[in-house]
């Protein structure tokens, strides 16, 4: 999906965001690899949670055949937040096997309509609780995500620009209100692009917590209230599995455009351009590589300054006008049910400070595991080990690492 919200706080809680959109867009179209065949019926006496391939734990038969109320539990490990726990409910109208049944007849994947709710919070007393969902309309013609939730994030600003090694240099702030994220969504013919229309709503009150280690808040810094832009998408979604993919790519650009007419206190604009490839160098090798840039330019919040967004950099570490990054990760496919990855990333943050030629270069790396859990879905889950210029930290991953 990648319905990424353009904020710093929502970042911070990413596993939120993801179970709030991507989740139920995963959901709904991991029946895709059954498009085409008719789905099998569910035999009584298979196990939910063994694979008859192999006799491994797997979800996949739980999965297909889920529909109605299912609780989604949430793990936080962003080091922006610290760690962090929830759950969020979701509701699914339709199975996969059916709706891989209709599309056996149809040619055409159909998603189910979701929906979700729930909460989560971290140990540094920031929490969330959030309504969302996704709906499908005119036979997949056109399709709505969108979720609305009430926030309170305590975090800390760097400043624009600011060098590696001045991390005494500070600020603790909070951030609470409510945002709204909606977006609808145009196929184009029966291609694998779309077009969306997106609307992103803040109202959000923000306060220094100046602790005396701190320097003193800046004068004029930008905190608007209230935050209203709209914009459009196009994006594409090529990839052979929404969860863990092994070939194709999926990439979107992405605007947004704020000002008093739409009722934000500040004009400003934001944008997006990003691609995710996979490449299949041999049936136990696969390698991905990133490409993600973004910029804002006009009257713009500190708290919505781009910032480099890595494995093993604090959400919202290193911000300026504008930020790119490169990622590439190789996973190896040890065996059918376990595989490890390795992955490397540079980044940069410019504009106002430095300009791209004088920004440092942060650099990124690390090594995780992976475990298909549901081998019939395509879906791994695992743990990544990340070491940043300051700080080690993992992140519990379900499907892919990039969102």
């Amino acid at each position: 999906m990648t319905n990424r919200f353009m904020t710093i706080l929502l970042r911070c809680f990413a596993l939120v965001a993801w179970t709030c959109v991507t989740v139920p867009l995963a959901w709904a179209q991991a029946s895709e690899p059954l498009a085409g065949h008719t789905a099998p019926a569910p035999k009584a006496d298979r196990p939910l949670f063994s694979d008859p391939q192999d006799g491994g734990f797997d979800m996949s038969e739980f999965m297909l055949d889920r529909k109605g109320f299912l609780p989604v539990p949430i793990i936080i490990t962003e080091p922006a937040v610290g760690y962090g726990l929830g759950v969020a409910l979701m509701f699914v109208t339709e199975s996969i096997r059916e709706a891989a049944a209709k599309s056996a007849q149809t040619g055409h994947v159909t998603p189910p309509n979701i929906y979700v709710g729930g909460a989560a919070a971290t140990d540094n007393g920031s929490n969330a609780f959030f309504l969302g969902g996704l709906l499908s309309f005119d036979e997949d013609r056109w399709r709505y995500r969108g979720g609305v939730a009430k926030l309170k994030g305590n975090l800390d600003f760097y400043g624009i620009g600011n060098p590696i090694g001045n991390e005494d240099l500070k600020l603790a702030y909070t951030l609470k209100g409510f945002i709204s994220s909606q977006q609808v969504l145009r196929r184009i013919g029966q291609s694998d692009n779309y077009v969306a229309l997106r609307w992103l709503y803040m109202d959000f009150d923000t306060s220094f917590r100046n602790d005396g280690d701190s320097p003193l808040i800046p004068k004029g810094i930008e905190r608007a209230r209230r935050m209203s832009g709209t914009g459009l998408s196009i994006e594409h979604d090529s990839r052979d599995n929404i969860f863990t993919p092994s070939r194709g790519w999926v990439g979107s650009l992405d605007t947004l455009f704020y000002g008093p007419a739409i009722g934000s206190d500040n004009t400003m604009q934001s944008y997006r351009a990003h691609a995710f490839a996979y490449f299949p160098m041999t049936p136990k090798w696969i390698l991905g590589t990133r490409i993600d840039g973004r910029a804002a330019r006009g009257d713009v919040p500190f708290y919505q300054q781009p910032f480099i967004d890595l494995r093993g950099v604090p959400a919202g570490r290193y911000q300026d006008e504008n930020t790119g990054v490169a990622e590439l990760e190789l996973r190896w496919n040890v065996t059918p049910r376990w595989a490890a990855v390795g992955f490397a990333g540079l980044g940069k943050a410019w504009g106002k400070r430095d300009d791209f030629g004088q920004a440092k270069t942060i650099v990124t790396k690390g090594v995780g595991f992976r475990y298909l859990i549901a081998r019939r879905l395509g879906l791994y889950v695992g743990i990544d080990i990340a070491k940043g210029p300051e700080d080690t930290p993992f992140y519990i991953q379900v499907g892919n690492a990039w969102r």
